[in-house]
């Protein structure tokens, strides 16, 4: 083994057990707040008594907060924060030590984050730019977002095209006092969509002073620079005078950082040097699109239309000339020279020069809020917060040959069978041939030979347009305002009303795709220099590939009320009972960026929608026991599209010993469909890469052409179908916390989930496609009765699956089964998953000295099963692989996933050190066609069509943070993140190619590498 791995590894592995026994109180994510933790010496910054709550409980009014506290998952007050649900708690205090400065961040580091879990690093999903945390593997539209127990309007954008959920980019941190993340169902108490948790984000009631921070960070590698200020001013006592107003702000500006930057592996799709395949297919095929133009002649038999082109090459072989000249290719040249193919080419590597790894981003936000008391037992506030969340996102160069926007007709795709530059061009762009003022096209090389023959002078052209930025500019601001009174009755009603309005205003530009209309124009005229692109002016980029605007926009509007009362009193405490209401008005316009189907290869995606929801529940808390304690809690939903849904809970605390509690509950919970899956005005085509070279037939039929059995993307196409029906879960938990001294408290939680009558696109897509492709080997008179039979194998899978659109035929194989290029199929309520996990957290708080004092927390999930149940019996496994590579970013289901902080003060200076741990997986997906989850199945063949590539290993870094407190009013802090610069895993990712050997969903730090911060906090 190579000595230089091997010291790294142990080098690695030595400063991260090192770095494990240090630590301030870094992340709380550790797990449950238990009664005995908050009572320790240092757990002030416990759940307190205004917005713990979501819905309805609040201390009564006055000027001192009471010792009862209500948290996330409870409408009750009690006099501890333990209740029977596992809640993890994240201080403010805890993000300032660790180093976390976003929402986003901090909510998606937690161990119950799983598959469908959504980074801003996932830059080609259909939802790019936003955030969003997936609890227990069961997906971000089935994890609640709140802020002070109220929902948030929905990005505008679905994620996968039709889940919802709330963008955590968007929440504003500077007066974030804490996040409560409830690891269980509760739909009970929040309605729709909490089947898998609730993040309840509670900001701060009040603040007076001046609160002043700033900070800077690079990469080691010199990149990735990240700026960051924030200020938070307050004034007035809230209890001597009755009122208290603060206002704040942060800005935020990350750095972008390349594909290139990081090297081998991770900026390239070449994986030959350590025995995978090639599928850059930019340097050694002809036909692969680059943004240097390369020709070959052919028949075209509509002089006005560049769609004309035949499908045959002219010759035999085809001849390829290069529109750039030879000596000008950036990074030099390559030949083909078949029986199929001659001529020579400027190479490329496409993700070397284009992938980003991490987009520039910019955020700034702004917050206030005014808190006041009317009377004795009345009071009141009202906050307001606004934030600005700008992504610039580079993608690959799109090519002049794109599939013609879904929906639209096939005569219009400009990959059936490609785009022709015509031998002659005139000014009018019309009959050019005969036109007075006609010119040869100097575009095409073949014009002079042909100019008496302009037929057979085509040429069709292979080019992808680099001299405009492929990609997108997301603007995306949050606007929210929330209110509420809250008080008592005669001193033994509780009662509370809160209203909220939120709206997700959404400017999504995309730049890069050719305007069909354009584009033609431009070819018949001659305006686009396709010889020199660099040469072309402004005006004539704008006309061939103008800026596409689009503006989304959603809202969230809801009003909600309870009460509460002490009823009577029993053994263990009083019996609690708390009933409420509340009425919602949602609503989405997400405007298709391509309405017309003028741009081929553009997303037509929208989605739009107008609800109302209203809603009633109640919680009943009854200590029957000193050492028992019982809850139940129900919720009744009627949705204005006419389904309803009533939703119970139950759950139990048995404490027979102080050392230990036994808890557990059982909840029925249910996501509505989202108006992307429910309104027939909705709809969008998604894509997934698939690799036509594993189906041998199919790949012998094709041998003269590698770019045609090369990865390319397979669309799928969906409509909004108004009789679907809501999602239904059951799930229950057992768990105990043992605290064996007053020190040291650790915690093991079983949960089970079934989530039936799933919203599924397509569940049988993959089987559909396998099925296309199954006639490969079989022998047809032409291209297009080898795409019928394969479509007829397709309409056989099952009802509402059949072929969209068929790429053109293959010129060196016009009788054989062309690629399939966009499938339909269906919305439909099928099969049901179950999920189940184990959950472990740990803290300890130990004084070593009057001056030292160590504390530590873990935070770690098993998942142990997480199974998708199809309707013809069969069952797809996921844990520890891939799967399911249809959700989001393909990110896949780690068996194992924690952090782990640690925390060592002495005096007026702490060290925090914070691990966090993925665990190996498959590069297996048994939702891609192939149920089978051993190696055998590996997405990536190595180039002799072995497995090696399956295994992909565990991941592990630390972040090490150090702070000292100048004096009560100044502390500064460094940071290095990814301590040991460990490096990313290696996963051959040929179903996302934008995120080159590497999983974004959990392995982006570890391509960023080692960083170093430093920052000051000023607080008057």
């Amino acid at each position: 083994m190579n000595q230089r791995f091997v010291n790294a590894r142990l080098l690695s592995g030595a400063a991260t057990l090192a770095l494990a026994v240090l630590s301030t109180p870094a992340l709380a994510q550790a797990g449950p707040v238990t009664e005995d933790q908050a009572s320790s010496a240092d757990q002030t910054d416990a759940p307190t008594t205004d917005q713990a709550t979501p819905a309805g409980q609040t201390p009564s009014a006055g000027g001192a907060a009471e010792p009862e506290i209500v948290v996330t998952g409870s409408l009750l007050r009690r006099d501890h924060v333990e209740t029977a649900l596992p809640i993890t708690v994240i201080t403010s205090e805890s993000l300032e030590a660790a180093g976390i400065t976003n929402t986003a961040d901090a909510v998606r580091q937690a161990a119950a984050d799983g598959a469908g879990s959504i980074g801003v690093g996932f830059t080609s999903g259909f939802s790019a730019g936003g955030s969003a945390v997936s609890l227990r593997n069961l997906g971000v539209s089935s994890t609640l977002l709140l802020v002070n127990g109220l929902r948030s309007a929905n990005f505008p954008l679905s994620d996968d095209g039709h889940n919802s959920y709330a963008d955590l980019t968007s929440i504003p941190q500077v007066n974030v006092e804490r996040i409560e993340v409830l690891k269980d169902g509760a739909s009970s108490l929040y309605g729709a969509d909490a089947i898998g948790g609730v993040v309840n984000i509670i900001t701060r009631r009040e603040f007076n002073g001046l609160e002043v921070g700033g900070e800077a960070g690079v990469t080691q590698k010199g990149d990735g620079q990240k700026y960051r200020v924030k200020a938070l001013a307050g004034i007035g006592d809230y209890e001597g005078q009755g009122w208290n107003f603060y206002l704040g702000g942060e800005y935020e500006r990350n750095g972008k950082i390349t594909a290139d930057s990081r090297g081998f592996p991770f900026n390239t799709l070449d994986l030959r040097a350590i025995g995978g395949t090639d599928n850059n297919r930019a340097d050694d095929t002809l036909t692969t699109p680059t943004p240097d133009a390369v020709v070959t002649r052919v028949r075209q038999t509509d002089l006005n239309n560049p769609l004309a082109g035949s499908v045959a090459n002219a010759t035999t072989p085809a001849v390829f000339v290069s529109l750039t000249p030879l000596s000008n290719c950036r990074f030099g040249t390559f030949s083909e020279n078949t029986s199929a193919r001659v001529g020579t080419a400027c190479a490329h590597d496409l993700t070397r020069e284009y992938v980003q790894i991490l987009p520039p981003q910019e955020r700034y936000a702004g917050v206030a809020r005014l808190s006041y008391r009317l009377s004795d037992t009345i009071e009141g506030y009202v906050e307001g917060s606004y934030s600005h969340n700008k992504v610039d996102i580079t993608l690959l160069p799109r090519g002049i040959r794109q599939n013609q926007a879904f929906g639209g007709s096939p005569a219009t795709s400009t990959t059936n069978p490609g785009i022709v530059l015509p031998v002659y061009i005139c000014s009018a762009g019309v009959n050019c041939a005969t036109a007075a003022d006609r010119q040869l096209n100097p575009n095409n090389p073949f014009a002079a030979a042909f100019a008496n023959d302009p037929a057979n002078g085509a040429a069709r052209i292979y080019y992808s347009f680099g001299d405009v930025k492929a990609g997108s500019v997301r603007i995306n601001e949050l606007y929210r305002i929330t209110g509420g009174l809250r008080g008592t009755i005669a001193d033994s009603w509780d009662w509370r009303v809160d209203a909220g309005y939120s709206r997700d205003d959404l400017k999504l530009t995309q730049t890069g795709f050719a305007n069909l209309e354009g584009l033609v124009r431009a070819i018949n005229t001659g305006s686009y220099n396709f010889r020199n692109p660099s040469a072309n002016p402004q005006s004539v980029r704008d006309s061939v590939l103008p800026p596409i605007t689009s503006l989304s926009n959603s809202s969230e509007l809801t009003v909600d009320a309870s009460i509460g009362h002490a009823l009577v009193d029993l053994p263990g405490g009083p019996l609690q009972l708390a009933v409420g209401g509340q009425y919602r008005k949602e609503k989405l316009t997400n405007r298709s960026a391509n309405p017309d189907l003028a741009v081929p290869g553009l997303s037509t995606a929208q989605a739009y929608g107008n609800r109302d929801v209203w809603a009633a529940f109640f919680e009943l808390n009854a200590p029957v026991l000193d050492i028992l304690e019982l809850t139940a809690s129900g919720r009744y939903d009627h949705y204005s599209e006419g389904f309803s849904h009533f939703s119970p809970k139950a759950s139990f605390k048995f404490q027979p010993i102080r050392q230990v509690s036994i808890r557990g509950s059982y909840s029925e919970g249910f996501r509505a469909p989202t108006f992307a899956e429910a309104n027939p005005l909705s709809s969008f085509s998604g894509f997934v890469g698939f690799n036509p070279g594993n189906i041998p037939a199919f790949r012998a039929a094709h041998a003269a052409n590698a770019g045609y059995f090369a990865n390319y993307s397979i669309g799928r196409g969906f409509v909004g179908n108004p009789d679907i029906e809501p999602e239904t879960a059951k799930s229950y938990s057992l768990g105990a916390v043992f605290e064996p001294t007053r020190w040291l408290t650790f915690t093991a939680d079983y949960f089970h989930v079934k989530k039936e009558n799933l919203i599924v696109t397509g569940p049988l897509a993959g089987a559909a496609i396998d099925a296309y492709y199954s006639v490969s080997g079989q022998t047809f008179a032409s291209a297009a009765a080898a795409s019928a039979a394969g479509c007829a194998a397709v309409a056989a899978v099952a009802p509402g699956y059949s072929c969209n659109v068929i790429d053109g035929a293959d010129p060196s194989a016009l009788n054989a089964l062309p690629r399939l290029l966009v499938l339909n199929a269906p919305y439909v309520n099928a099969n049901f998953d179950v999920v189940t996990g184990l959950q472990f957290t740990a803290a300890a708080n130990v004084p070593i000295t009057d001056e030292l004092r160590w504390r530590s927390r873990l935070d770690l999930q098993e998942t142990l099963k997480f199974d998708r149940h199809l309707d013809t019996g069969q069952v797809q496994h996921f844990t520890g692989t891939v799967g399911p590579a249809d959700l989001s970013s393909g990110g896949g289901t780690p068996k194992w996933r924690g952090n782990w902080q640690n925390t060592l003060d002495l005096g007026q200076f702490s060290l925090t050190a914070t691990t966090y741990f993925v665990g190996k997986m498959k590069g297996v997906a048994a939702d891609q066609g192939n149920l089978d989850t051993s190696c055998t199945a590996t997405l990536y063949k190595d180039a002799s069509g072995g497995n090696s590539f399956c295994k992909i290993r565990r991941f592990l870094y630390t972040d090490l943070n150090a702070t000292f407190d100048v004096n009560e009013n100044f502390s500064f802090y460094m940071m290095i993140n990814n301590v040991t610069n460990a490096r990313a895993p290696l996963y051959a990712n040929v179903l996302y190619t934008t995120q080159p050997n590497y999983l974004a969903s959990w392995h982006i730090p570890g391509l960023v590498g080692r960083t170093f911060r430093a920052g000051a906090n000023f607080r008057f």
